[in-house]
C-alpha cells in the first residue's frame, strides 16, 4: 500500500513548523465555520491561549490573509494563493517556502548535502536564477509553481533516469485530471499542451556506483503566467484555460501523484504510462547532445528511459540525453 503524504518523514526547523501547524489549524477552524469564531472557542479547541491565537492570526494577515476581527470573534474573508506551509496540513515540517529565491535546486542541494530527510520540499513564488537542463534559464515570474523535492530512493543508480519519467507523468496526469487539458510528454522531461511547453523538469543526483544518496527533483510549472510573451514555444495553464488556476490545489495534487508513483520507479508500468502520454514517439526527431546529433524516427524508449531512434537505413540508435526537436 502506498503511504499517504502525511506519512512521509518530517524535516527540520521545529519552531517554524509548529507555527505553521498552528496557523493551519486556525485556518481550518475558520474555513469550517464560514462565520465568526470566538478567540475563546479557538483557544479551547486548539489548546492554546487567546493571546497565542491573536498572534497567529496576525501572522496570517502578514502572509496575505484577510481576517475580520469583531466582538463576535474572527472571520476569514479571503486567502492568498500562496504555497505556504500552513496550507498543506501534515506537510508543514517539510516545506521550506520562499517569496523569492535564486533557485530551488541550489537550495535543495545545500539541504540534501546537509542530511535533510526524504520528502523535504523547497518551493518559491518566484526565482531570480531558475534553471533547466544543460544550465538553461527557466523564466520564473510570480504566478508559476517552482519547487524541488529531495528524494532518497532506495534504488540502484541505473533506475535514476526514470525520475524524469515519473515526474512528467505525475504533472501531465494532474493537468488532465484537474483541467481536462490534453497534456503530453516530450522526451526527456517536458510537459506540453498543444505542442508548447507548460512544465520543465530537472533531476540532479548524488550517487556512488551502487547506491543513490539523493536525487533532487525540480519542477517548474507555468501556471498563472504569460510566458508566451517571452517564449513563443511555451504556454501556461492560464493561457490555455482563459482563467487563473488554484496553484495550491495543483501543487497538492502533484505531490500526491509523485508519492504514488515512487513505488513504480523500478516497474515496467511507469515506462508504459509514459509511452501512453508521449508526444515524441512515432515522430521524426533531431537529438542534439554534446558531440553528436541523431536524426530519425523516435520508435521507443528503453527500460531506463533512453530514446530509441531509427535511422533512414533502418538501424537503431539510442539517445541517453540531449535536446529533442520534433521535426514532424
Amino acid at each position: 500500500m502506498v503511504a499517504s503524504l502525511t506519512e512521509w518523514p518530517k524535516s527540520v526547523n521545529l519552531k517554524s513548523s509548529e507555527v505553521n501547524k498552528m496557523k493551519g489549524e486556525i485556518l481550518r477552524a475558520l474555513r469550517d465555520s464560514g462565520d465568526y469564531v470566538s478567540g475563546e472557542s479557538l483557544s479551547k479547541e486548539l489548546g492554546t491561549s487567546r493571546v497565542s491565537i491573536w498572534k497567529h492570526i496576525h501572522r496570517l494577515e502578514q502572509d496575505g490573509y484577510t481576517v475580520e476581527a469583531s466582538p463576535k470573534g474572527y472571520r476569514l474573508l479571503s486567502s492568498p494563493d500562496l504555497l505556504i506551509p500552513c496550507e498543506f496540513p501534515g506537510l508543514e515540517q517539510r516545506i521550506h517556502h520562499f517569496r523569492e529565491i535564486g533557485s530551488t535546486m541550489d537550495a535543495a542541494r545545500k539541504l540534501a548535502e546537509g542530511g535533510v530527510e526524504q520528502g523535504t520540499i523547497i518551493v518559491a513564488e518566484s526565482q531570480s536564477h531558475g534553471r533547466g537542463r544543460l544550465s538553461k534559464e527557466w523564466l520564473s515570474p510570480e504566478g508559476g509553481i517552482y519547487f524541488t523535492v529531495v528524494l532518497r530512493p532506495k534504488i540502484s543508480p541505473v533506475y535514476a533516469p526514470r525520475m524524469n519519467l515519473m515526474a512528467s507523468v505525475a504533472v501531465a496526469t494532474t493537468i488532465r485530471r484537474l483541467f481536462g487539458l490534453k497534456a503530453e510528454l516530450k522526451w526527456p522531461n517536458d510537459v506540453l499542451i498543444e505542442g508548447r511547453k507548460v512544465c520543465g523538469i530537472l533531476a540532479e543526483m548524488h550517487a556512488e556506483v551502487d547506491a543513490v544518496h539523493f536525487i533532487n527533483l525540480g519542477i517548474g510549472v507555468n501556471a498563472n503566467t504569460h510566458v508566451s510573451q517571452q517564449e513563443k514555444k511555451a504556454t501556461s495553464l492560464k493561457e490555455q484555460l482563459g482563467r487563473e488556476v488554484c496553484r495550491k490545489e495543483f501543487f497538492r495534487s502533484v505531490l500526491m501523484e509523485l508519492k504514488e508513483r515512487q513505488a513504480l520507479l523500478t516497474e515496467a508500468d511507469l515506462v508504459e504510462e509514459w509511452k501512453s502520454l508521449s508526444a515524441t514517439l512515432n515522430r521524426d526527431v533531431r537529438i542534439v547532445a554534446p558531440g553528436e546529433e541523431i536524426i530519425g524516427q523516435a520508435v521507443d524508449i528503453d527500460s531506463g528511459g533512453a530514446l530509441i531512434i531509427k535511422d533512414k537505413d533502418g538501424s537503431l540508435r539510442t539517445a541517453i540525453a540531449g535536446d529533442c526537436i520534433h521535426l514532424t
